[in-house]
């Protein structure tokens, strides 16, 4: 079969012929429709990012999956089920986090990750995975499957950040995304239509006329140019905000995303930045945090439960949303594509059959 692969020492994907997988005990065989492509997958192939099964040359990319059960192989679905997989796996045999279901909790080194590090991804014809790790989704979602994955990520923040704020009674009206990225706008999608925020605002660095700033101002956000306005000054220029949903690995946004809160306020951090160092005024962020009941909660990945809301969330979205957002889905002949990133993309798709293609 053929799939999308990065090998050792190159900084391109690129086509692999690999053996059709079998499963094993507890594990469905899966014929891949749509594998979507993120930053993620960017950072894996420039080397940024991830890691390579242990003994292999080469890493299968691809973590945004929907797929339909070509073998149930005794596992609970049954053939032509139209499955998504989630992304963590046990590493060597496991440890107390999958033990608990919550692997989406397990600290780096403690988990392999499908298509970015330690175990081989979804860009492939066919791919197996234990009945645990699926999810089903309605045949109708076959053509979007592969959002719900990054859809879950959303899910699993805003249900952390509103787990920080338990303990009082908090009623968010204003939320501002800092990324107007793919996964930027679909958590946009989520506080309005979910969530009901009556004020939404969205940071990034582009120029009209741009997609993103059409899709976002369509949601009823307001675009914010970091350029002219950085995160730190969002309050005094626009209002505090009640909700910050970082997605931009940009360090300096998770000290300056506690200057934008509103008091009783939370950020949630998901970007994953790397090496820089720069000076913070730390005893200033620290009264701002105390005096006014601030909170910052990390997150990242997501779990079964997370995925089964974003299944939920997706299928709501209006169609000219989800229309604008996936600008291009990919014949495998042409993947390259997919991986291509200029003004007028937002989400890509390689598309390796389709759900009519049922034997």
């Amino acid at each position: 079969m053929r799939a999308i692969a990065v090998k050792k020492g190159e900084r391109r994907p690129v086509l692999v012929d690999k053996p059709r997988p079998d499963p094993s005990a507890g594990q469905a065989l899966v014929r891949t429709l749509r594998v979507g492509v993120d930053g993620t997958d960017h950072e894996v192939i420039s080397g940024g990012h991830g890691g390579f099964p242990e003994g292999e040359d080469h890493l299968v990319l691809g973590h945004e999956a929907v797929g339909v059960v070509e073998d149930p192989n005794g596992t609970r679905f049954e053939a032509g089920d139209v499955v998504v997989p989630t992304v963590r796996r046990p590493p060597n045999g496991g440890n107390e986090y999958f033990e608990r279901g919550e692997p989406d909790m397990a600290p780096e080194g403690m988990y392999h990750e499908r298509g970015i590090v330690g175990d081989h991804g979804f860009m492939a014809e066919y791919f197996v995975s234990h009945e645990d790790y699926l999810v089903k989704v309605p045949e109708a979602m076959a053509d979007l499957g592969f959002l719900v994955e990054p859809v879950s990520i959303a899910e699993k923040a805003v249900e952390l950040a509103y787990a920080s704020r338990s303990s009082f009674t908090w009623e968010p009206e204003s939320a501002i995304v800092l990324g107007n990225g793919s996964l930027g706008l679909l958590t946009l999608a989520l506080l309005r239509d979910k969530l009901d925020y009556e004020r939404l605002y969205c940071l990034g660095r582009r120029d009209r006329p741009d997609p993103t700033i059409d899709v976002m101002e369509e949601l009823g956000a307001t675009y914010v140019d970091s350029r002219q306005t950085p995160v730190s000054a969002v309050a005094d220029e626009f209002e505090p905000m009640d909700f910050v949903f970082e997605a931009t690995g940009y360090a300096k946004h998770a000290f300056e995303s506690i200057y934008a809160l509103a008091p009783n306020g939370v950020a949630a951090l998901l970007g994953v930045p790397g090496s820089w160092e720069f000076e913070v005024d730390g005893g200033e962020i620290h009264r701002e945090i105390v005096l006014h009941n601030k909170s910052v909660v990390g997150s990242v990945n997501s779990h079964v439960k997370h995925f089964e809301s974003a299944v939920d969330t997706l299928a709501e979205f209006p169609e000219w949303f989800t229309d604008a957002l996936v600008t291009g889905v990919y014949d495998l002949d042409e993947f390259a594509a997919a991986f291509e990133d200029d003004d007028t993309t937002i989400k890509t798709a390689v598309q390796f059959s389709t759900y009519e293609e049922r034997r």
